[in-house]
């Protein structure tokens, strides 16, 4: 791999997910996408070669980047050498000991298997950042990207947009990748939001939501009684949010999952 006119033997590891962006454009892009500014703190959840660090370290005031593979220590030494204001951290993001600054922005090349955790964790934990731009597959972008009732509607799609809103800021090729993946890619911006919710709600919603997809091919009221003790007290629930027996929990926003949410709560 030649970064920056020279050349790296890297040995990539399949059981990480590992394909490294090499397009300083791109690079310089995602940033941009990212919105970061000299005031930042940037939180990078996997360093790979350092490419993506070192352009967010051009922007940022500093960048705290999160490594699981520690044979790529010589590597980063390498492509951060005189980047001041990087630390690289050599630990799983997901089994971190250290807390994180008040303030920051989120910035990943996630790989598949490690996308969905990585968001949650990020939404749903107590330190949260203002935004997360993520690459990941194209499909996968579809999915956090989804409208209520189109097919990639899920779980995590729901939940998300309970404390945020998700938009495609661009479509990446797999040839803009070393080793070039099987599938194209997309950059996803996640704006975390305070859209009014409480956050008994929030929870309360999410269990509503857990539910409901855990049989997502049924009616709501058939997800829902396991969690109610039931199907007539799903139903009532149901219909005192406002919603015919018949629905589905595919069918729901974010913002009718709080309504079922709001008359959960109301009836304990």
């Amino acid at each position: 791999m030649i970064i920056n006119g020279e050349f790296f033997n890297i040995d990539f590891q399949k059981k990480f997910g590992q394909n490294f962006i090499f397009d300083r454009n791109l690079l310089d892009a995602i940033a941009q996408d990212a919105g970061v500014t000299a005031e930042d703190v940037v939180v990078e959840i996997g360093a790979g070669a350092g490419t993506l660090t070192a352009a967010l370290a051009d922007r940022a005031k500093e960048v705290i980047s999160y490594e699981i593979d520690e044979n790529l220590r010589s590597v980063l030494g390498r492509t951060l050498s005189g980047k001041s204001n990087v630390r690289v951290i050599y630990e799983d993001f997901l089994k971190k000991r250290d807390a994180l600054p008040p303030r920051f922005k989120v910035v990943a090349n996630l790989p598949y298997y490690v996308t969905t955790p990585i968001v949650m964790r990020l939404l749903e934990g107590e330190e949260r950042p203002e935004s997360v731009t993520v690459m990941v597959q194209k499909e996968v972008a579809e999915r956090l990207t989804a409208a209520p009732g189109s097919s990639e509607y899920g779980a995590i799609t729901a939940s998300m947009s309970l404390v945020a809103d998700a938009y495609v800021t661009r479509i990446v090729g797999r040839q803009c990748f070393l080793p070039p993946p099987k599938v194209d890619s997309a950059v996803v911006r996640i704006e975390l939001k305070d859209k009014g919710y409480t956050e008994k709600e929030i929870t309360m919603a999410r269990k509503i939501i857990r539910a409901a997809f855990n049989m997502r091919r049924k009616t709501l009221v058939n997800g829902l009684a396991p969690l109610f003790n039931g199907k007539d007290a799903a139903g009532e629930i149901i219909r005192a949010a406002g919603f015919p027996a018949t629905v589905r929990g595919e069918t729901l926003s974010a913002a009718d999952y709080i309504l079922l949410a709001r008359a959960a709560l109301r009836g304990r």
